[in-house]
């Protein structure tokens, strides 16, 4: 043998040791997603609630991957993640167990509640994300960030450049039409009928004076408004969330720092035309208002208002998922659309307003949006409570679960009752998630159409041929790490 076959021989020999070497460690890759199965949501949801249940412990969450439809496990252990693959599933081995995540939230909420902070579970980056707004400096980020800094491979701290706040608003700022309507998307009534037209939808842009005023009066008596629709009492201004029902009696649900602000609401900012008394009101540490309307005889329509003439037709309520696309109706700046980023978040707003449970976004908001709807196709899924920044900037917005706030008043979605209450809704979750999983372009699907007047949108005409448009779109989403948890 020659020494160039025995340099070749030599090579070779190299390249199989190599080989041998990587191919083990390849095979042991904690993402492997060779083998994986591609999902619908709804059933990746399904799965994921099974496998959550059979792992126990050995789960840390999980998210829907849009882009790959594919479902991912987070697991603490091989064999966790070999059942899970046995499944169809992609398995990834994270550090940190859902066990260790709770535990870093209640050390932050004992170390570190500090005005101006939030925080919530994250399973796509397995931490829990605390945010602190531009307040947070001296004393209070010394405080934050000696509780993170003993937590380092749990926690991760990120600054926002607002401030955390309710988005409740003035009445004035209603009345001005400025912000308030020109926000709306297309909500820019005119002088004089602009705070009823705001009332009762918010979308009758281009109506003239008295087509304004029908919207937000009348028709409120006779059938109630929509979801987003702006509410007014004790000096401030707010959104109206999804109207329920009660034992059969009509209500609506709205943010619990709204109800904490009056007894009774009203439709106009004048407080002419009153609507409905509080019944129930959380504020702090839940954020939900269960409001009945005066007339019993009212029926109002299961419906959110998309702001541009047509609504949407809200047939049960769901828990979010982080990565579910999600959409916002609100009286000051319209439809908005964006992503769950975070659960069982906790944001203190500062003066002992410190509220749990939330739902975090990157969903804009803006004072007057309180209590508005934010919903997944046609699931409702949550109470605008509030946040930082604002429509032009961007940045964090909490809600309120919708489903706590049903489970918390009896009430059900719809005025017939015929909506998922909150005991269903945990069971429905994976239904909706599937089909809301995009959401998001429904508003899309909704722009253009007629200036309906506030009237018209109210009756709920055009929702559900938006939900029908939007219909499959969760499994298109081109982001990868958004899930339907």
């Amino acid at each position: 043998m020659n020494k160039r076959t025995l340099a070749i021989s030599g090579a070779a020999i190299t390249a199989l040791g190599a080989a041998a070497i990587m191919l083990p460690n390849a095979n042991a890759n904690p993402d492997e997603t060779s083998g994986a199965k591609t999902f619908s949501s709804p059933a990746a949801v399904k799965l994921a609630r099974s496998l959550a249940s059979d792992l126990g412990d050995n789960g840390a969450g999980w998210y829907y991957d849009n882009g790959n439809r594919q479902l991912v496990m987070n697991v603490v252990d091989e064999d966790s993640a070999e059942s899970v693959r046995a499944k169809g599933a992609v398995a990834k081995v994270v550090q940190n167990s859902m066990a260790d995540l709770k535990t870093a939230t209640q050390t932050l909420s004992s170390d570190a509640s500090v005005p101006g902070t939030a925080w919530s579970i994250d399973p796509v980056t397995n931490k829990v994300q605390v945010t602190a707004d531009r307040t947070v400096t001296g004393t209070k980020w010394d405080t934050l960030t000696k509780a993170t800094g003993q937590m380092a491979g749990t926690v991760s701290v990120k600054r926002s450049t607002g401030e955390f706040k309710k988005f409740d608003g003035e009445e004035t700022a209603g009345a001005a039409g400025g912000a308030d309507d020109a926000g709306a998307g297309g909500a820019g009534e005119a002088a004089g009928g602009a705070g009823d037209a705001a009332g009762a939808a918010g979308g009758a842009g281009d109506a003239a004076g008295g087509a304004g005023d029908a919207g937000g009066g009348g028709d409120a008596a006779a059938g109630g408004l929509d979801g987003g629709d702006a509410i007014f009492g004790g000096g401030a201004r707010c959104s109206l969330g999804f109207n329920v029902s009660v034992d059969g009696a009509p209500g609506f649900l709205t943010a619990g720092h709204c109800g904490n602000e009056s007894q009774t609401w009203t439709s106009d900012e004048a407080g002419a035309q009153q609507v409905g008394t509080v019944q129930d009101s959380k504020f702090p540490e839940n954020d939900f208002a269960l409001v009945m309307y005066d007339d019993a005889t009212t029926q109002p329509s299961s419906t959110v208002d998309l702001q541009n003439g047509n609504t949407q037709e809200i047939g049960r309520a769901v828990e979010a998922s982080v990565g579910l696309k999600v959409q916002r109706s609100g009286s000051t700046t319209g439809v908005t659309d964006g992503t769950v980023t975070g659960l069982n978040a906790t944001v203190n707003y500062g003066n002992g307003d410190i509220v749990n449970g939330l739902i975090q976004t990157d969903v804009c908001a803006e004072p007057g949006d309180s209590g508005g709807a934010m919903f997944a196709e046609d699931a409702a899924v949550g109470l605008t409570s509030g946040g930082s920044g604002d429509c032009t900037q961007g940045g964090e917005t909490f809600f309120q679960p919708v489903t706590a706030a049903l489970e918390a008043t009896g009430a059900v979605i719809g005025a017939d009752g015929g909506g998922a209450g909150g005991g269903d809704a945990a069971g429905g979750a994976g239904d909706a998630a599937g089909g809301a999983g995009d959401a998001a372009g429904g508003a899309g699907d909704a722009a253009g159409a007629g200036n309906a007047g506030a009237g018209d949108a109210g009756a709920g005409d055009a929702g559900a041929g938006d939900a029908g448009a939007a219909t499959g779109a969760g499994d298109t989403g081109s982001v990868a790490g958004q899930g339907l948890n």
